[in-house]
């Protein structure tokens, strides 16, 4: 697997598995499936991982929280699901080293790109729950997922960082706000972008992404920061 071992992968999950194609499947990239033709890919675990996700999460805060109407538990749940709370699980987990992915993928940014990585996260939980069955799937969502529960119970998982960002300037008035355009790198096809939001005529914030609105909004983060409203 790329640099790892099978081994040092399940090390650092805290999953040893009995079939470790069920593994391999869910760390591989459908560009590489397209590039190797015998290779399985994980689109179909990521299909089946993110229903075993939402059944842990929708039973452990029905049980959890017997105050919370059906509206507020959906909400805490869109949260704990989303890509961007996946996306902090793979980082967590080191996902990205361990994807099997084309060259072509890789060079263009892939291995570090939000949505290949979130993916990733729902098929290893798929994987582990075909290997090791609904109990152990759920103690390791719940393990992993932990921290990210408890944000989003407290409401401090942003969905939408530029809104967020907006939001929180204009609670004295009008303040202007601009996102521009530095540069971008690379390709047509696969093109990185790096945006600086201004606000006020002063840099707050820098962020690059493989689209001007992922860009912008890792900007907006950026800014969110330096003002104090997010600590990841």
């Amino acid at each position: 697997m790329n640099k790892y071992t099978l081994k040092e992968i399940e090390d650092n999950l805290g999953v040893y598995f009995n079939n470790h194609t069920l593994l391999k499947t869910a760390l591989t990239h459908s560009s590489f499936g397209n590039q190797f033709k015998d290779a399985e890919y994980n689109e179909r675990l990521e299909f089946l991982g993110d229903s075993v996700l939402q059944l842990c999460i929708t039973e452990y805060l029905f049980n959890k929280f017997k105050d919370k109407s059906e509206g507020e538990l959906t909400k805490i749940r869109s949260l704990i699901v989303c890509e961007n709370s996946l996306f902090e699980i793979a980082k967590r987990l080191h996902l990205g080293n361990y994807i099997r992915m084309s060259k072509g993928e890789e060079l263009t940014g892939g291995r570090e790109r939000i949505s290949i990585q979130a993916d990733c996260v729902e098929a290893v939980i798929a994987a582990v729950y075909l290997d090791k069955g609904i109990g152990f799937v759920r103690d390791f969502i719940l393990l992993h997922f932990e921290n990210i529960i408890e944000k989003a119970i407290n409401n401090e998982i942003v969905l939408d960082f530029k809104t967020k960002l907006q939001e929180l300037l204009q609670q004295d008035g009008e303040v202007v706000i601009h996102y521009d355009l530095i540069k971008h790198e690379g390709p047509p096809h696969r093109r990185k972008f790096f945006i600086n939001v201004v606000i006020d005529d002063k840099i707050m914030g820098e962020g690059e992404g493989y689209s001007k609105k992922e860009a912008e909004q890792n900007a907006a983060k950026a800014a969110l920061k330096i003002l104090g409203e997010i600590n990841e």
